[in-house]
C-alpha cells in the first residue's frame, strides 16, 4: 500500500476517456472546506453529493472522485489507509487533506468516513451531516453494492492490467477489509451501530444534523443556511441496479482499453518486424 507513483493517463485509455490523472500532492486548499458529510455510504450519499452542488457546495468529493473520475486520488487514499491502519508512512493532516480535496467544500462517501474523526479535527469549522438508514435495509443494499465491487474477482483481475483498476481495486480492498474488521457479512451491522455512535459522541449537536435524503430540501437547506432551490426535485440517484449496471459499464470499458492497448503494442511489433525485414532483403 502506498508504493507506487503517480503515472500519467495512458494514451490508449480511449474507452474512458473522462478520467483524469491530476496528482493531488501537488495540490493545494483553493475553496473551504464547509460540509462534512459522514453517513456511510449507501445512505443517500450519491443523492446527497449532487443536492450539495445545487446548493453551491461545490465540488463534493465522493468515493467516485477517486474510482471513476481522479483515479490517482487512490494512491493518497492507500498512504492514508496505510499510514491509520498499518503504522506505514505519515499520518495524513491538514496539509495532505487538503492536497487531496483542496479543491472541495464538501466531502461524503467512503473512503472518507474512515477519517471521520480526523476530518472533524481538521476541520472544525465544517458542519457535519449524518445520512442515517435502517440499519437492516443498509446491511442487505450494501450486500448487494459496495461489497460485491470489493470483493468483485473481475475488477481483481482488471487491476493487474489497467491503469485505473491498478489504482483503485487495492485501494477499495485494503478499506473495506479494515473498516469492517476483516468481514463486512459478519461484522457489518455492528461496525454501523458503532460508527454513528461515534460520530454523535464527537460533534457538538448544534452542529450536526441527522438526516435522511427522503426528507427532501427543507431541514438540509435550513441546517445549512441556504434557500431552497425553486422548483428543484431532491436528486435520487445510484440505486442498487444503477450501482451494478456502472460498475459492470466501467469493467468492460477498462477492459477494451487493455485489449486496445495490446493491440496497438503488437501492431507496433508487426511494423517493426516488418520493416526489419524489408530492409534485410532489400536488393
Amino acid at each position: 500500500m502506498g508504493a507506487k507513483t503517480c503515472t500519467t493517463k495512458p494514451i490508449t485509455d480511449i474507452f474512458t476517456s473522462s478520467d483524469t490523472d491530476i496528482n493531488r500532492r501537488l495540490c493545494r486548499r483553493t475553496q473551504p472546506m464547509r460540509v462534512l458529510a459522514l453517513g456511510l455510504g449507501r445512505t443517500g450519499t450519491s443523492s446527497l453529493r449532487l443536492a450539495l452542488k445545487e446548493l453551491c457546495f461545490d465540488d463534493c468529493y465522493h468515493m467516485m472522485s477517486a474510482s471513476v473520475e481522479n483515479p490517482p486520488d487512490c494512491l493518497m487514499w492507500s498512504d492514508a489507509l496505510a499510514a491509520k491502519y498499518d503504522g506505514k508512512g505519515e499520518l495524513f493532516g491538514r496539509e495532505q487533506w487538503d492536497q487531496l480535496f483542496g479543491h472541495c467544500q464538501a466531502i461524503c462517501d467512503w473512503p472518507c468516513v474512515a477519517f471521520a474523526k480526523e476530518l472533524i479535527e481538521t476541520y472544525p469549522e465544517a458542519k457535519v451531516i449524518l445520512t442515517t438508514r435502517d440499519v437492516d435495509s443498509w446491511h442487505a443494499s450494501t450486500m448487494k453494492t459496495v461489497h460485491w465491487r470489493a470483493t468483485d474477482p473481475d475488477l481483481k483481475m482488471l487491476a493487474k492490467f489497467d491503469w485505473a483498476a491498478g489504482m483503485y481495486q487495492p485501494m477499495l480492498s485494503k478499506f473495506w477489509d479494515c473498516f469492517w474488521d476483516g468481514d463486512f457479512e459478519k461484522n457489518g451491522k455492528r461496525c454501523f451501530e458503532a460508527y454513528y455512535r461515534n460520530i454523535r459522541s464527537l460533534v457538538p449537536a448544534e452542529n450536526l444534523l441527522e438526516y435522511n435524503v427522503g426528507e427532501g430540501w427543507d431541514s438540509l437547506c435550513e441546517f445549512l443556511a441556504v434557500p431552497v432551490p425553486k422548483g428543484k426535485a431532491f436528486p435520487c440517484t445510484n440505486s442498487k441496479d444503477d450501482f451494478v449496471s456502472r460498475c459492470r459499464r466501467r469493467n468492460r470499458m477498462q477492459w477494451f482499453n487493455v485489449l486496445f492497448r495490446l493491440a496497438v503494442a503488437g501492431g507496433l511489433l508487426l511494423a517493426v518486424l516488418f520493416c526489419a525485414y524489408v530492409v534485410m532483403h532489400r536488393k
